[in-house]
């Protein structure tokens, strides 16, 4: 019976699956190294709720519950050690997630469920750092969390039957649709998305269209709710450029290799909407994209 949750990481991803869990009842530590990147989520969480308030899609009590349900750590022994299910939510890098899951398994209950939402790094890999494999499984969350409905549920080589079906019936119960999918690189969301994404990319470097008709021609003609340039920006193309490289190394196959626009742009610190510029120009508060001065036509 899956009750306590423990999320590792207070970024976009980890505060939206605490703020999913924490909104049907579960009890939440969120954790991170950070104390001010807490507050900062907490903050985050308190926005997106009072958004929900505001489309009569939550309560005012139920705000309160929901928040009343997170506590917030620094220290991973204290916010786990009790915890029936953790979810590591930190930044896309293998090192770091091998880092932090074994320092999960020394100190989170021995019945503990450890999940990773990754986007492509092998489960099997991250679970052999473990003394548990069978109760390591993936749990790939879309952004914005408390509003999409998919769940990638991604089995490890050791993961057990039991651990699948609880983790799945867990999806169900945040009113999510969990699909399960084997443990190969980029699964199956990414594998098929960021070799769109990177064909994209190369038909801007390439010169066939601009960002704008680039996109326009995805959102009109096969009716993508936004374009592939505007999702990289919003996906952040550090990451897409990471999940490219997992690809790239994980299949040995050059049609993964990374556009040398998006390393460029990763390279110069244009990394989309996190950082104001990517193949469009963010503006706090305004919600009109404008194509990025390298991009704009003379």
């Amino acid at each position: 019976m899956i009750k306590k949750i423990s999320v590792i990481g207070s970024g976009t991803m980890g505060n939206g699956i605490a703020h999913t869990f924490a909104q049907f009842g579960y009890e939440v530590n969120l954790i991170d190294i950070n104390q001010v990147a807490l507050d900062q989520a907490l903050q985050t969480i308190t926005k997106n709720l009072d958004r929900q308030v505001s489309k009569a899609t939550l309560t005012e009590t139920q705000k309160t519950e929901t928040l009343n349900n997170i506590k917030t750590y620094t220290s991973i022994e204290e916010g786990v050690k009790n915890a029936d299910l953790i979810v590591e939510a930190a930044t896309e890098n293998v090192d770091l997630k091998l880092k932090i899951f074994k320092d999960l398994d020394a100190h989170a209950p021995a019945d503990a469920i450890l999940a990773s939402n990754t986007s492509s790094i092998s489960i099997t890999q991250i679970a052999a750092v473990t003394n548990r494999g069978d109760k390591v499984i993936g749990m790939h969350f879309m952004n914005p969390v408390p509003v999409m409905k998919l769940v990638e549920v991604i089995r490890g080589y050791q993961t057990s039957d039991a651990t699948t079906k609880i983790i799945m019936q867990l999806s169900e119960s945040l009113q999510k649709t969990p699909v399960e999918v084997n443990d190969y690189p980029g699964f199956v969301a990414n594998r098929i998305l960021m070799p769109m994404i990177n064909e994209a990319i190369y038909t801007l470097f390439e010169g066939v269209a601009g960002v704008y008709e680039i996109d326009t021609v995805m959102k009109l003609g096969m009716a993508h709710p936004m374009g592939p340039l505007q999702l990289a920006d919003f996906i952040g193309l550090d990451i897409c450029l990471a999940i490219l490289k997992v690809l790239h190394d994980g299949f040995g196959n050059p049609k993964y290799a990374p556009c040398p626009l998006l390393v460029n742009m990763v390279a110069a610190g244009k990394k989309g909407i996190k950082t104001g510029e990517g193949f469009y120009q963010y503006t706090p508060g305004s919600k009109e994209l404008v194509v990025a001065n390298k991009f704009k036509k003379s």
